[in-house]
């Protein structure tokens, strides 16, 4: 069973918290990823089992370079870059904000797949429990969603925000310079198709279709072989290199139930009131 998380434990542990504007309206928000890292993942060692490190080593001088000895160049032509300094980017980096600017609502079905990169969902913060229902609520009804900007971690993002089942939900949003074409990739031109062969593809697709999708098609197969591997090669004690030195304990974490989060999140304000009539306890040295 997911642990119970209380109000003030919700904002904690938010990834990112802000306010929604837009002309006079400003509602605030938390903001929690909703995708995590999934699949297989490696880490580089030696024989003895000891991790290595990557290294920036200068071919003209065939030498390692120390992070004091490292520029960035952008490559303006062929060998020849542009040193752009530390204190340079710095001051092109966006205004710090906690502002999500909500610029414009569209069509929802205007924005393509293809543009999303990342999806968070968007959770009531402080007392705006109201405001967020009638806000997506709203969104939802006239199948709109909002086009905004936010900065995060000295970046500013472009999303889309939509309204699905009262939760507003945020895809950061890849740039038009960033999209190819289907001329880009060299697609030939629609050719003309005989009713029959359709017909024939209809079947087969009929064939092969189900009511609904199931979570079962969207497990990754390949990492699940591999951790197989990895977990029966352990069994037999097989290739097992033991680690060099003992690692540091580290503080137990609990994990988030993510719907949890948003239930308590739109239950509204009455658990927070409670949670301030409790006193606190003093921490003692």
């Amino acid at each position: 069973m997911p642990e119970r998380i209380t109000d003030s434990e919700v904002r904690a542990r938010a990834f990112w918290s802000g306010t929604i504007t837009f002309g006079l309206v400003s509602i605030p928000v938390n903001l929690f990823p909703a995708n995590r890292s999934g699949g297989v993942s490696f880490r580089m060692v030696d024989e003895s089992g000891t991790p290595l490190a990557r290294r920036y080593f200068c071919q003209k001088d065939e030498k390692e370079l120390d992070w004091d000895e490292i520029v960035r160049g952008y490559e303006v032509a062929d060998g020849d870059y542009v040193v752009v300094t530390d204190e340079e980017l710095e001051s092109l980096e966006p205004r710090k904000s906690r502002d999500i600017d909500l610029r414009r609502f569209v069509p929802a079905e205007q924005i393509e797949p293809i543009y999303f990169e990342r999806g968070y969902y968007l959770t009531p913060g402080g007392e705006s429990t109201k405001a967020y229902m009638l806000l997506a609520e709203t969104m939802e009804r006239s199948g709109r969603a909002g086009i905004a900007t936010f900065v995060m971690r000295g970046k500013e993002y472009l999303i889309a925000i939509f309204s699905e089942h009262g939760i507003l939900r945020a895809e950061t949003l890849r740039f038009v310079d960033e999209i190819r074409s289907p001329q880009d990739v060299g697609l030939p031109e629609r050719p003309k198709l005989k009713a029959a062969d359709v017909k024939k593809m209809e079947a087969a697709i009929k064939t092969h279709s189900a009511a609904k999708l199931s979570p079962a098609e969207l497990q990754d197969d390949y990492a699940e072989r591999v951790l197989k591997l990895v977990k029966a090669k352990e069994r037999k004690n097989e290739d097992v290199v033991p680690a060099p030195a003992e690692p540091e304990e580290e503080e137990e974490t609990s994990v988030i139930d993510l719907m949890e989060v948003l239930k308590r999140s739109l239950e509204g304000g009455g658990a927070a009131k409670r949670a301030r009539k409790t006193p606190r306890k003093r921490k003692t040295a």
